[in-house]
């Protein structure tokens, strides 16, 4: 099992249970408890859960029902590596000194995990799990919007974030999205499409994350049209129709290894 495979699972495994002992992991894992408690650190410096004395917990156990994961926690492990290696990939194209806009989403909040180990950048977002990951890498700058909060994502919306948003210029808008179509990038929220939007519209440049499955029909909000988008980073080139648009109009493609 490689590291991240195992991470993940670790992080499986205590969203279940809520409270997981070194021992169990290592048993459950067939691994060393030296192993483990590495894994666990590392976990812990990226937010995905908090270590204590033994073993781990849910990183805020306030957000969650007792034996269930939040919906956005499901989302999380869906295409998990794909998600990971965009983000690490999406990390390389940002330098000191500039402004990043970040959104909520799952593909976003692996890229804020990167952020952690960046340094000199500021970042905005209306995401407070992704403003806590930013601000652990060395001299970076966090502004986290207010708004609305809803707790199944911990992110802010409604007319108060946007009108925060409108407040700052931004180099970059680092955007997750619902699916991308011929007819542009479109979210299954209108809240988290509203945002996005506000966002776009005060930043130099526009990256979209997504994985492939994101690929083809789907959403409901239009979020952006495929030339309103400088960069996609995924995990695939997109082929078919999506394809074709995108090499009439669309954004350039950087495919993570």
């Amino acid at each position: 099992m490689r590291p991240d495979e195992r991470r993940e699972r670790i992080v499986a495994l205590t969203h279940e249970r809520e409270r997981v002992t070194v021992e169990l992991l290592a048993d459950a894992l067939r691994t060393s408890r030296e192993t483990i408690r590495r894994d666990l650190t590392e976990l812990d410096r990226r937010g995905r859960l908090r270590k204590v004395h033994g073993g781990a917990t849910l990183p805020d156990p306030a957000l969650y029902e007792p034996g269930r994961e939040s919906p956005f926690q499901m989302r999380l492990a869906e295409n998990a590596a794909a998600k990971r290696a965009i983000a690490r990939c999406a990390a390389q194209l940002f330098q000191p000194g500039e402004t990043l806009f970040v959104d909520t989403g799952t593909t976003t909040q692996f890229f804020a995990e990167e952020l952690a180990r960046a340094s000199g950048l500021t970042v905005v977002t209306n995401s407070a799990v992704i403003a806590a990951l930013a601000a652990r890498g060395s001299d970076n700058t966090i502004f986290q919007v207010g708004g609305a909060y809803r707790s199944d994502a911990a992110e802010n919306v409604g007319p108060l974030a946007v009108e925060q948003i409108e407040r700052f210029h931004a180099d970059h808008a680092v955007l997750t999205i619902g699916a991308v179509g011929t007819v542009g990038f479109l979210d299954y929220d209108l809240e988290e499409a509203i945002v996005a939007r506000a966002m776009i519209a005060q930043a130099r440049s526009v990256t979209v994350l997504a994985d492939a499955s994101k690929f083809g029909p789907g959403g409901l909000f239009k979020i952006a049209p495929l030339d309103a988008v400088a960069r996609l980073v995924t995990d695939k080139a997109p082929d078919g129709p999506l394809a074709d648009a995108m090499r009439e109009s669309g954004p350039e493609i950087v495919i993570a290894e």
